[in-house]
């Protein structure tokens, strides 16, 4: 059985649209045609826009955040939301987000709703789609939307900062591998040369150093190929969702940084899901949306199992204690916020407790890093300095 996104006329005229299941897309167009509905189109339910392109692209938030503030404003300005997406459609700063605007924009005037609208084309985030949901039922369109532009920024400038903290180290680490290669590949062998035409009696360090930068030298195009092709089976192998459990396992199993990065993934999770519930969504379609949201499939299967124990009656705190991988003082944040009613304002709190923290032990533990780099370049450095001139030295106290 296949799923389609289905769009027909009822008895009354009224365009309507709705997502059904069957066997083929001939059997569903019979099945709705014999109960009266004329049938305008029947689409697969991957075959939005970017399924059309052959395969799915990647959001560029900044721009769609641009977009989300220029579509609010225009919407709290009196214009109806197609006459704003008319104009913002030809308008964008992002000309890879322009075509999908439109294909929303084409699909609101047939009559579909805007949050189905924007699912339909396979790009926007499940956060994104259900935030408008919710604001089409409730009719605060502009209120939720205007939540999410304060989500995606508080988002994206965390992002920021932690990408901006792992710039410097980063740089400095590639740095470092330049400089040894380039000492090994050519330094190195120069002196190689040098020595042999002196004919003289090397050191054993200085032997062990020869023969490694000859060596490199001679096979540094099939050390490069080996490692290209290393990167591109690791790229292929990190796609598989076994894979993916095997990294996750990794990461949350490192020393420090898989503390920091299960506290930054618990941050995330819980700024969806107060954002999600103060735009009145339900705690389970929240835990769903939140779950999809989430790039690590430990914690989204995590986070699905405590939605279902919601679903049948058990409190948040309680379900995401039995997956045993969040912080205990999440959890304890989180029962409090529901004993008191005010769940939503929690998950808020929760969110910017483990930032806060987060960037602290960023900051404390590239600090570290930082000189370990320095001292790991100067003892490389060093070593290949005194294996290259120690013989010169033996040299110069012979001639003497």
């Amino acid at each position: 059985m296949a799923e389609y996104v289905l769009k027909y006329a009822d008895s009354r005229g009224q365009i309507r649209q709705q997502t059904a299941t069957a066997a083929s897309e001939k059997e569903l167009r019979d099945r709705f045609a014999n109960q009266g509905f004329l049938i305008y189109s029947v689409k697969t339910r991957e075959s939005g826009l970017a399924a059309g392109l052959g395969r799915k692209k990647k959001l560029n938030l900044d721009k769609f955040l641009i977009f989300n503030q220029q579509f609010v404003t225009l919407i709290r300005a009196g214009l109806p939301i197609l006459k704003g997406l008319d104009l913002l459609a030809e308008r964008l700063t992002d000309a890879k987000l322009g075509p999908y605007i439109q294909a929303v924009r084409d699909e609101v005037r047939s009559g579909t709703l805007l949050s189905e609208a924007f699912r339909q084309q396979g790009i926007f985030p499940k956060i994104y789609v259900t935030s408008v949901m919710a604001g089409e039922k409730s009719g605060s369109l502009t209120e939720v939307l205007d939540r999410y532009i304060t989500y995606q920024k508080l988002a994206l400038a965390v992002r920021k900062k932690v990408l901006v903290s792992l710039m410097y180290p980063c740089v400095l680490i590639v740095l470092v591998i330049a400089l040894m290669v380039f000492l090994v590949t050519y330094v190195v062998p120069t002196f190689a040369g040098l020595y042999t035409s002196m004919q003289a009696t090397l050191p054993a360090m200085t032997v062990y150093l020869i023969a490694v930068g000859t060596a490199a030298r001679s096979y540094i195009l099939v050390l490069a190929g080996g490692l290209a092709a290393a990167i591109v089976g690791f790229r292929w192998w990190t796609r598989r969702p076994a894979s993916q459990n095997t990294i996750d396992r990794v990461k949350m199993r490192l020393p420090v940084a898989g503390e920091i990065w299960l506290k930054y993934q618990v941050a995330q999770l819980a700024r969806i899901l107060s954002t999600l519930l103060t735009g009145g969504i339900p705690l389970v379609q929240a835990m769903e949306t939140a779950a999809d949201s989430l790039a690590t499939p430990i914690l989204k299967r995590a986070v699905e199992n405590a939605g279902k124990m919601v679903r049948e009656g058990q409190p948040l705190s309680g379900s995401l204690a039995t997956a045993k991988l969040f912080p205990p003082l999440a959890i304890d944040m989180i029962e409090v916020g529901e004993s008191t009613g005010a769940l939503p304002s929690m998950l808020n709190s929760v969110a910017e407790f483990f930032e806060d923290d987060v960037s602290t032990r960023m900051q404390a533990t590239l600090s570290l890093i930082e000189p370990a780099i320095m001292i790991v370049m100067g003892s490389v450095v060093a070593f290949v300095l005194i294996a290259l001139y120690l013989p010169i030295f033996s040299l110069a106290d012979t001639i003497r």
